[in-house]
C-alpha cells in the first residue's frame, strides 16, 4: 500500500514539474514577441559652407527615396527634422559647392536623435564634394 501511495505522489510531482516547465517556457517566449523589430529615429540632414561658398547640388536619400536640390541659397541648408524607421536601413547625404578660397570648407552632417551620426568636410578651392552615409543595419 505504501508503495502505491509513493508512486501516486511521484506521478503528481512529475505532472506538477512538467506543467511548471511548460508555463515558464510559454511566458518566456511571449516576452520576445512584444519587442518591435524596427524603431523610429528623428533625422536631420545639414550642409554648411564657410563664407562665400556657393552650393551647387544637395542630394539626400532615405532608403530608396532620393531627392536632389539644385542651387540652394545661402551657406546653410537643412532638411528639417523628420522621422525615419530603421527599416529604411540606409541614409545618404552628398553635396557639392564652389569653394573660392584655400581655407573654404563644405561640411555635410547627418544628425540622428539630436546627435551627429556622420560628418564629412571638403576643404580647398574649386568645385568640391562631400558625402556621408549611415546604415541602421547592425552587422
Amino acid at each position: 500500500m505504501k508503495q502505491f501511495y509513493n508512486l501516486k505522489s511521484l506521478l503528481r510531482l512529475s505532472f506538477l514539474l512538467v506543467a511548471l516547465f511548460s508555463l515558464t517556457t510559454v511566458v518566456n517566449s511571449c516576452k520576445d514577441d512584444d519587442e518591435d523589430e524596427f524603431q523610429d529615429h528623428v533625422v536631420q540632414f545639414e550642409v554648411k559652407g564657410t563664407q562665400n561658398v556657393v552650393f551647387k547640388t544637395v542630394v539626400t536619400q532615405v532608403g530608396t527615396d532620393q531627392s536632389t536640390i539644385y542651387d540652394p541659397v545661402g551657406t546653410l541648408w537643412t532638411s528639417g527634422e523628420f522621422f525615419v524607421s530603421t527599416s529604411q536601413s540606409q541614409l545618404n547625404l552628398a553635396a557639392n559647392a564652389e569653394l573660392p578660397e584655400a581655407n573654404s570648407q563644405l561640411i555635410v552632417t547627418i544628425w540622428i536623435d539630436g546627435e551627429v551620426a556622420k560628418s564629412d568636410t571638403a576643404k580647398g578651392t574649386g568645385t568640391l564634394s562631400a558625402a556621408v552615409t549611415h546604415s541602421f543595419l547592425e552587422l
